[in-house]
This record gives structure tokens, sequence and C-alpha cells, in this order.
């Protein structure tokens, strides 16, 4: 038995092997955070992601020994762990195992004291709520709310908390009563081990709609420079003959040379510019 498991019970070195023989099974090696998912969800997000990944969920300490025997770039994987992580096993590639589990994640009520993933941001407008104790909640939530027409109403729009700000224990149940469900719970990857790089989530956040339309840009201005510059490609020839004829076209009609294909338009050239003259004349 290695160094770093020789002093552990033996259920503790099974949960150490079993992580190693998936590290050399698969392809990518990820941490996630598993913190705040209820046990239906999880049970759901297994469901969802079988025959494309595998979710190890054991001790932190122990996935750091496991790292430690694996050795090589995974040690540095340890100092991700935090939290209640578990490890994750696939063999396709970050950035399609990120977007995987951001499908994994749903929206559901904040808890007093939890941070806020983004903005939360109350409309103004009328509610569903009858005059009573809701307004004073309200109020002290930092809503701004009066009865109109017998209806709670919230007069203005308000952002209640900002972007990793604490929500509340006041706020968090006006929330609810507004059934307003801020925060995403799913699998968040905390960072992915692939063909010898680490991948953290900041890098394999892209939009691929942003990102599409960069490399479609992209290949826009490198025709245009390629037919401009008379580089010729594949996808340049024949817009680069195209140009080549019409400006050896102008030329012919501007130089009045006379060759059958062009003939015509310097006739029709000479003629707009004698009605030109006539109309000056007169």
């Amino acid at each position: 038995m290695a160094l770093y498991t020789h002093h552990l019970p033996a259920w503790k070195k099974d949960e150490v092997a079993d992580i190693k023989k998936n590290a050399k099974q698969y392809k990518l090696i990820g941490l996630v955070d598993m913190y705040g998912i209820p046990a239906q969800q999880v049970q759901q997000i297994r469901r969802n992601l079988r025959g494309k990944a595998v979710i190890k969920v054991t001790r932190n300490t122990l996935i750091r020994h496991a790292f430690d025997e694996i050795g090589g770039e995974t040690k540095n994987l340890s100092k991700f762990i935090s939290g209640h992580s578990a490890i994750i096993f696939t063999n396709d590639n970050p950035f399609k195992l990120f977007k995987q589990l951001e499908k994994t994640k749903t929206k559901m009520a904040a808890k007093p004291g939890e941070k806020a993933p983004e903005d939360i941001v109350i409309a103004s407008g009328p509610t569903s709520f009858k005059p009573g104790p809701i307004v004073g909640e309200l109020q002290q939530a930092g809503i701004p709310a009066a009865i109109e027409g017998g209806k709670v109403r919230i007069r203005e729009t308000k952002t209640v908390v900002k972007a990793g700000g604490v929500i509340s224990a006041k706020l968090a149940a006006v929330l609810v009563k507004l059934d307003i469900k801020p925060m995403d719970v799913g699998l968040a990857l905390q960072v992915a081990f692939h063909d010898g790089s680490i991948y953290e989530p900041s890098v394999l956040a892209v939009d691929e709609t942003v990102i599409l339309g960069q490399i479609q840009l992209a290949a826009r201005q490198a025709l245009a420079l390629s037919v401009e510059a008379a580089i010729p490609t594949k996808d340049s020839m024949e817009p680069i003959l195209i140009k080549a004829v019409r400006d050896a076209r102008g030329l012919a009609i501007e130089a009045a040379i006379y060759e059958k294909d062009v003939v015509d338009a310097i006739i029709g050239k000479a003629y707009r510019e004698g009605q030109v003259i006539k109309n000056l004349v007169k």
C-alpha cells in the first residue's frame, strides 16, 4: 500500500483505490460542489449523466489522498477542494462537461445567509396579496409597498440585494411569498483536469453564440483580405477571378479599348456622356 494510505482503515483504502481506478479509466477528472443539493435532485442528476459521467461522493481528505497517490499535475487539483466536493469522471472534454452540468441546475428559493448569485430585482406593479401584515414585511425587507385598489402594490422597481450580497432572513421569507427563486442549485464544476491541463470555470464559461459569431466574422475578413491581395485558395479563387474580370472590364471601358465584350458598354458610356454635354449646351 502506498505511503499516503498505509495507516487508513480498509474502507478508506477502498475509497482511494476506487478514485485511482476511475482516474485511469477516464480522460477527465473534475471536482464538483455538492453543497445544498437535495438528495432527490442528486439522484436525478446521476440519472441524467448516466453513460456520460461518473460521480464519486466521498470525504475531501480521501480525495486529497487519492490525488497525492496519483501524483503529477493531478496533485494540484487538491487546492480546489472546498465545501462538499465530489469527483466527476468522464471522457468528454471540459467545455462539454461544463455545459452539461449547467443544464442540471434548477432555480430554488433562497435561504437566510446565502449569497445572491446575481442582482435580485423586484419589479414594480400589483401583487396578489390582500392588505395585511405582508405590507410591513415587504417594507422591512426593503421593498416599497402600499395598498392600492384593495391589493398590495410594489410602488417601484427595487434591487433588494446586489450580486454577492448576503440574503437576510426577512428578505428570504418575502422572496418565498413572492415566488422568486434566485438560487441556482445543481452541480457546480470547481475545476477540470484533462489532457495534462487544468481548466477553471472562468475559462469554460463561454457563450457559444458569441464565439461562433467571432469565427464567422474572422472567416469573412480572411476571405476579403485573400481576395483583395489576390492570394489564391480553395475558397478565394472564384471571387478573385470574378473581381479580376470585373476590374479588367472596367479598365477596358474607361480606356475605350475596343474588344467585342466591352464595345456595347463603351458606346453606352459615350452616349451617356454625349447626353450630358447636350443638356449643358441647351
